[in-house]
């Protein structure tokens, strides 16, 4: 039977009733019953989404330059044995100049017994894989020569000439090779393959030697060893664009690297005995991080987690974390030394150093700090090169690669 007109009054005035309550409760009338009606509504409806964090802008590095692989992280290509084809058929070998001996010793890693000693030029002081990683340039710096070897087959071809090439580096995007004129006072910027001079920048401080560049390559940070001062150079322009001195009595500041988000640069100081920490983007004042006596080579592992600092003045090796912005770690030789430059194997497991002052080579290992081998080479040992390594190509110095 249909409901009667009175039936139908009354059903809708209940319906409104009941509304007009909820609705009441909704807004919190301040009643129990009407508070626990609001939690209920508002748990019914769902809950707003997480925010997504937009994408990191692309890095746009200088022109030329290999893509970026990760904007957090510049060594991200220099995982464990992963090798470019370009070197992954290359015997693995340490070369070690002996820049009193005027000769390379070539270590087989493996037996860590010497398997050649190459003759080169006067006073040879690093050992520096090319741009594209196919050459291996001695620095024959008192010999105003470069010697290019084979690592396909350890042989060393013609040497070339280049006045006070005491380091060697290479731009970014593999244009130009550029060479640390110490003793000249210049940065000099070469073809990259015929090391023929294209530009000549003179610098005002004295002792340039070690270098590194930023996450997009466009400049890069020199250490100059002997006015303790740093430099700050436009890598497509080819100009010198900031100088400062660092801020200790007679700084000495040696290695370069940059930090894997490419926010800082760590430049080691031998006089001040730890790192300076800087900001290159704003190339403000630097802080010191003590680290040890003689504070020299700075060395990334293959994870990008940790920094191998070796002080050549105590025989001992800091390991800094990245992380914690702290040395977590000191690794002591047995019997001392004077570890100086060197560089991570390609498996990661070995970290090799010269010594300087004793004519030796030192294996550690990078697990536990434990000396695996001590290898006697020439007089004077000094920027050895682990060969092959990881990486799309390479920066230049014992092997900076990207």
């Amino acid at each position: 039977m249909p409901p009667t007109p009175l039936q139908r009054t009354l059903v809708k005035s209940t319906l409104i009733a009941g509304a007009a309550f909820v609705a009441l409760a909704a807004c919190g009338t301040g009643a129990k019953d009407g508070a626990d009606q609001a939690r209920g509504t508002k748990a019914a409806v769902p809950a707003p989404a997480k925010p997504v964090k937009p994408l990191k802008e692309p890095v746009h590095g200088l022109p030329g330059m290999p893509p970026v692989l990760d904007p957090r992280d510049v060594y991200a290509a220099d995982r464990p044995n992963k090798l470019s084809p370009v070197v992954k058929d290359f015997p693995s070998r340490v070369y070690v100049p002996n820049t009193e001996s005027d000769t390379v010793s070539v270590i087989d890693p493996k037996t860590y017994e010497i398997i050649d000693t190459i003759r080169v030029g006067r006073q040879p002081q690093h050992v520096v894989p090319s741009w594209d990683m196919k050459t291996l340039w001695v620095n024959n710096d008192r010999g105003n020569t470069l010697t290019p070897i084979d690592p396909s087959t350890g042989r060393a071809g013609k040497p070339v000439d280049v006045h006070d090439p005491y380091n060697l580096y290479f731009t970014p995007n593999g244009r130009y090779a550029v060479v640390m004129a110490s003793l000249d006072r210049e940065l000099v910027f070469r073809d990259p393959h015929t090391m023929e001079r294209k530009k000549t920048v003179p610098v005002s401080c004295y002792g340039v030697n070690h270098a590194d560049f930023s996450l997009d390559g466009r400049y890069f940070i020199v250490s100059c060893e002997f006015s303790g001062e740093l430099l700050k150079v436009d890598t497509e322009k080819m100009k010198v664009i900031g100088q400062q001195k660092l801020p200790f009595a007679g700084a000495m500041p040696q290695d370069v690297k940059v930090s894997p988000d490419g926010k800082r640069f760590y430049i080691a100081d031998m006089m001040a005995d730890g790192i300076w920490v800087l900001d290159g983007d704003t190339f403000g004042k630097p802080t010191l991080l003590p680290t040890g006596k003689g504070t020299h080579g700075l060395y990334v592992s293959r994870d990008s987690r940790e920094m191998y600092v070796s002080n050549r003045g105590e025989g001992t090796v800091s390991v800094f974390d990245f992380a914690e912005k702290r040395v977590t770690k000191k690794w002591r030789l047995p019997g001392g030394g004077s570890p100086d430059m060197g560089g991570v194997s390609a498996d990661g497991k070995v970290l090799w150093l010269s010594g300087r002052y004793n004519a030796e080579v030192y294996a550690i290992d990078t697990r536990t700090g434990a000396q695996l081998a001590r290898v006697k080479v020439g007089s004077g040992p000094h920027g050895l090169a682990v060969y092959p390594q990881p990486g799309r190509y390479s920066l230049g110095h014992t092997g900076i690669f990207r």
